[in-house]
């Protein structure tokens, strides 16, 4: 599990692309490293991976054909930077939301508006997602656990303080890049409740 709350910014050290599956080595150091054993979940852009194999400062993940196809590792080359979470230990504070680290979709950067203290983000994404996006609620974009602004009929905004603008990459992307979205657990099981149960009541 992870809380959103991006640890670090790595680099793709090294990408050896395989058939159905890509093994990413990227260049860890200080805290990231820090006890970091075999087998550990670590969020590379919001995408749980597990620890394949480290050598010195650079640690080893395998990536599979069906999350490659779902998420924006897909467009990774050498060089690329990533926002990195470690997964929560018991007792850690949870200063974002309880994530997975399972990506629902991609969105696209479809406007941003700097100024010297924020930035705001507009997204485009596929209709059928909307419903789980509300005003006020949560979202994980790239891994960071961040507050929804104000909501279109296919696009939503966030804002980006200068800490979260400083520590990630989500301010650093060209227009039209696709961000990794994981959507807020609680919020999809709510919907995906009502209208089941409205289904059902309707069929009566």
């Amino acid at each position: 599990m992870f809380t959103g709350i991006i640890q670090a910014m790595a680099p793709i050290a090294s990408l050896e692309k395989q058939d159905n599956l890509w093994r990413f080595g990227m260049k860890f150091s200080g805290a990231l490293l820090e006890n970091l054993q075999h087998g550990a979940s670590v969020a590379h852009n919001g995408v749980c991976l597990t620890v394949a194999g480290q050598t010195s400062d650079i640690v080893y993940f395998d990536v599979m054909d069906e999350t490659l196809k779902v998420t924006n590792l897909s467009q990774c080359q050498v060089g690329d930077v990533l926002n990195i979470e470690r997964a929560m230990r018991y007792g850690d504070e949870v200063g974002g939301h309880i994530l997975s680290g399972h990506v629902a979709m991609g969105a696209t950067l479809i406007e941003r508006e700097a100024t010297d203290t924020n930035s705001r983000l507009r997204f485009s994404c596929d209709e059928k997602w909307m419903k789980y996006i509300l005003p006020k609620g949560f979202a994980a974009i790239d891994g960071a656990s961040l507050t929804i602004g104000e909501v279109g009929k296919n696009w939503f905004e966030v804002y980006l303080i200068p800490e979260t603008r400083s520590l990630t990459t989500l301010d650093s992307k060209l227009l039209g890049s696709v961000y990794n979205i994981e959507i807020d657990s609680q919020t999809q099981a709510i919907v995906d409740t009502v209208e089941r149960v409205m289904a059902q009541k309707f069929q009566q």
